[in-house]
């Protein structure tokens, strides 16, 4: 979420710890209530040699739980994440992961709009139209991310086109050495968005990942025309891939003065709205947490309780605070550099993000 810029940075980065510290004695309250919080955690605090309704009084106290354990999201059932609150209320699920094994579950009613809403107040209006129309070009099916997009553009004002496309049968191609198929398939994925921008649609804004725009920007060209020729104006993309050199590679010389702005979500996260990146910081990525809701670390791999100092590089470690979903301290399977808060984000963020090393040799990454 962008704060206010006035005051001094020093003040709004203390104002901004004691806005998260509040939210956290209002979350942690809210998750563990027995009449009304979520089962999982009311089970699990008879577990603890503490009362979290009273001891957890601030963001630094979550440290007294242990770490978020990757296997309790999977299987399940799924409704012990519901709070009985929310008990009648139509409940979505998303999957993350998934690659091997059974894929993680998230329960969700309104993050996922909330968090793009939110989202949406960074995005500027000469480059993402108000009522104009968007194309989604990504990951579909269980996934977080289409619904989402989706309804960022409805809020905006738009109607959202969205292509198919099922990144766990792209990772299987890739693991059987299929490269033929594979190269169709992205094929296949490039053809339905260039249908789509052909139409007529009045198509203006579009979300993408950095692989799928690279390889729609160079079919178009190979057909004599540009993503700014279809009437493209801005661009929101995400993924492990946006590296200082793509993103160089992508404004000076692929998008043709088309706007792009990098984000880093995920299913538990949300949305980490950028720094804009710029040729004189090497066109470096910092990413910024929508915090209260959400938190980002950079942390010491080999002891996980410890922030690593700025500039240094460390495991990214996730805590989520919503009324939906409570998260403490989940190590992702990404790493980067600690970045220092800034006038728009006035608390930690995280740049270089990528594969966190001692994963990356077992995990099929960057698909899309």
């Amino acid at each position: 979420m962008t704060e206010s810029t006035t005051g001094s940075l020093g003040d709004r980065v203390q104002t901004a710890r004691a806005d998260l510290d509040e939210h956290v004695r209002e979350i942690v309250s809210w998750h563990f209530d027995p009449e009304n919080g979520t089962p999982f955690w009311i089970d699990y605090a008879k577990k603890l040699d503490f009362d979290p309704r009273t001891d957890i009084q601030s963001f630094e106290d979550l440290r007294r739980f242990p770490l978020f354990e990757d296997e309790w999201l999977r299987g399940g059932p799924v409704r012990r994440w519901v709070p009985k609150a929310f008990s009648e209320r139509p409940i979505f699920v998303f999957e993350t992961g998934g690659t091997t094994g059974i894929p993680k579950s998230r329960v969700a009613i309104d993050d996922f709009r909330t968090d793009y809403e939110i989202f949406s107040r960074t995005l500027p209006d000469e480059h993402f139209p108000p009522g104009c129309n968007w194309l989604m070009l990504g990951p579909s099916g269980p996934r977080r991310l289409r619904l989402a997009v989706e309804h960022l553009c409805q809020y905006r004002g738009g109607i959202c086109f969205c292509v198919d496309l099922d990144p766990r049968w792209v990772i299987k191609l890739i693991k059987k050495g299929w490269n033929e198929h594979l190269e169709e398939y992205k094929k296949h994925t490039i053809d339905q968005a260039i249908t789509i921008l052909k139409a007529g649609h009045d198509v203006q804004a579009m979300f993408g990942t950095p692989k799928l725009i690279e390889s729609l920007c160079l079919a178009l060209e190979d057909q004599g025309t540009s993503l700014a020729e279809m009437g493209i104006k801005g661009i929101f993309s995400g993924g492990t891939e946006f590296t200082p050199q793509w993103t160089r590679f992508a404004m000076e010389e692929l998008l043709e003065g088309v706007y792009m702005t990098p984000t880093y979500g995920n299913t538990l996260m949300g949305l980490a709205a950028s720094k804009p990146p710029t040729p004189e910081e090497g066109y470096k990525i910092s990413y910024y947490a929508p915090q209260p809701r959400a938190v980002l670390e950079v942390v010491d791999p080999d002891n996980p309780t410890e922030v690593v100092g700025y500039g240094e590089t460390g495991r990214v470690r996730l805590t989520t605070l919503t009324k939906e979903l409570f998260v403490p301290g989940f190590l992702e399977r990404d790493e980067g550099e600690r970045e220092e808060p800034y006038d728009a984000y006035p608390w930690d963020g995280v740049s270089g993000v990528r594969p966190f090393q001692k994963l990356a040799s077992t995990t099929t990454v960057g698909v899309y």
